[in-house]
């Protein structure tokens, strides 16, 4: 064993050395900043990080804050119906396109192009479409539909479904990009057995297709979820945040305690939290690709 290790080293060296500085990068740059982090959430660091330890002080201050928990309900509603949505439609969509359809590369640019955009710009776009003033209820009411009322980006009950508008206008693509390059991977014999078998189209999807692209679906779903996890850049561009904190989110409630509130030990605490919940999120995953398929192989 001890010799076979030494051989695999000594064939892999130049391999090993040219990974060196990514490894480094990650081990300091991220891991490093990540640590710092938590250990900072757990201190009374303000405007300056201070290095004393005050326990769990600002995560039962964070959960005392109302701010906070608007901006997790929030995300909970945006991430349902994000998520739904946007695996559906993007599924509908790969399932639409392998039809051999006419233009199918217009299609495909079309659907996809909106993920190419920054959130930023995503935003800015939904923003001036349901701008009463600017937008489509502007140009409805100049019509002369004076009762036309369009005021999503600044009704507080209606703020967060414009941005599930605008985050699934620019993942749905993704999804859709995803599902459709495993579509194109399924053996055409399947599709010829089951039209001669009489089965419906439907049935074929959820039965066969769906459980083969297991890999694919759960890519798409663990990309969206860390998108919506990290979601910042669209509602600061669309609301940010408002009206009052209707659309708060648990990102932008981090940045603006660190650079804005000048409070780092309350926003290293959420973002603390997040980082928990990207980790839950994605430990499933990596168990069930990994560690699932290594116990079975061995």
């Amino acid at each position: 064993m001890g010799a076979e290790f030494t051989r695999h080293v000594k064939r892999n060296l130049v391999a090993y050395i040219a990974l060196l500085p990514m490894a480094a990068v990650v081990i300091f740059a991220y891991l490093g900043t990540m640590a710092w982090s938590v250990r900072l959430s757990f201190s009374s660091s303000k405007l300056l990080p201070r290095n004393d330890f005050v326990g769990f002080a600002q995560y039962v201050s964070l959960f005392d804050t109302s701010r906070w928990l608007t901006s997790l309900g929030n995300l909970a509603v945006v991430a349902f119906f994000f998520l739904l949505i946007c695996f559906v439609l993007g599924c509908l969509l790969a399932i639409f396109i392998d039809q051999n359809v006419r233009a199918e590369s217009l299609f495909r640019t079309v659907f996809l192009y909106p993920y190419a955009m920054s959130f930023v710009v995503a935003g800015l776009i939904w923003q001036w479409i349901l701008n009463p003033d600017l937008g489509i209820q502007a140009t409805m009411r100049g019509f002369g539909l004076s009762g036309f009322v369009l005021d999503w980006v600044v009704n507080p009950r209606m703020v967060l479904y414009a941005v599930i508008l605008a985050t699934v206008w620019h993942g749905s693509g993704l999804v859709m990009a995803l599902i459709l390059a495993g579509l194109r991977g399924i053996d055409g014999e399947i599709w010829r057995a089951t039209r001669i078998d009489g089965i419906p189209a439907w049935r074929v999807y959820l039965s066969i297709v769906l459980p083969m692209l297991r890999p694919m679906i759960i890519t798409s779903l663990v990309l969206l979820s860390i998108s919506i996890v990290k979601m910042y850049d669209v509602v600061v561009a669309m609301t940010n945040g408002g009206p009052g904190t209707a659309s708060e989110v648990p990102a932008k409630f981090i940045m603006d305690n660190l650079f804005e509130r000048a409070n780092i030990g309350l926003a290293t605490a959420a973002s603390t939290v997040m980082l928990i919940t990207v980790l839950l999120v994605m430990a499933p995953v990596i168990y069930s690709q990994y560690f699932r398929k290594s116990g079975r192989a061995a």
